[in-house]
């Protein structure tokens, strides 16, 4: 689907570009910011969708707070945690993203969330939705996992809430979000962001401005 706010008005070349990540991502928005810098470095224009991955599929319905996560998951300690969330703040400010994060911060479960991606893909919001419920999730500190979130966030992208809301009720994009998936899994994708472009070149994690603009244009020349 097109993103109009990633395409440059007059913009040399339209590239597809592939976003597999997940909300709980603080590097996935991050890439996506950069690789925004590389579009208008450029002048190149891109289709943007975004594919599910969960980093924690197994994670309860309650969530965990983050730091106990972190450290559970990553052996890291509480000051380390805290180390690179100052990281993330400063380079997030950068980028025109307000990371806030607070002793209560929680990493919670988002297979809804991209059950709801799916559904918005097909009514040309899913851009929208998603960087809405980035913004959710890391800047006003909301449960993404909650399903009143979840439907307040879709209705302020323009989606249908009562469409959405059966989305989340019946399970009716479950096993496409799992089928998507399964797929980029079978492609060999085990981390996020990791960004395809132009079906061809793939980068994994936040690789910075001048990386996707580099990328950017040798698609756009093999293409031309």
């Amino acid at each position: 689907m097109n993103a109009p706010d990633t395409t440059p008005q007059g913009a040399s070349a339209v590239i597809d570009v592939d976003i597999v990540s997940d909300v709980m991502c603080p590097w996935c928005i991050v890439g996506f910011r950069q690789l925004e810098q590389a579009l208008a470095i450029t002048g190149i224009g891109a289709r943007v969708r975004w594919h599910p991955f969960e980093l924690n599929p197994d994670m309860p319905p309650e969530g965990q707070n983050l730091t106990e996560h972190i450290a559970e998951k990553y052996g890291a300690t509480a000051a380390q945690s805290e180390e690179t969330r100052a990281h993330l703040q400063k380079l997030g400010a950068s980028l025109r993203i307000d990371f806030l994060f607070s002793p209560d911060s929680r990493i919670v479960n988002t297979f809804a969330a991209h059950q709801l991606l799916d559904f918005a893909l097909a009514h040309g919001r899913q851009h929208p939705l998603k960087l809405a419920l980035f913004d959710a999730h890391f800047t006003q500190a909301r449960d993404v996992s909650d399903h009143a979130v979840l439907l307040d966030v879709a209705e302020q992208v323009g989606l249908d809430r009562n469409a959405a809301h059966d989305v989340l009720t019946t399970g009716s994009h479950q096993d496409r979000v799992r089928e998507q998936q399964a797929f980029w899994a079978g492609h060999g994708i085990t981390g996020v962001p990791s960004i395809i472009f132009g079906g061809t070149y793939l980068t994994t994690g936040a690789q910075g401005a001048d990386t996707y603009a580099h990328v950017l244009r040798k698609v756009a020349q093999e293409a031309a």
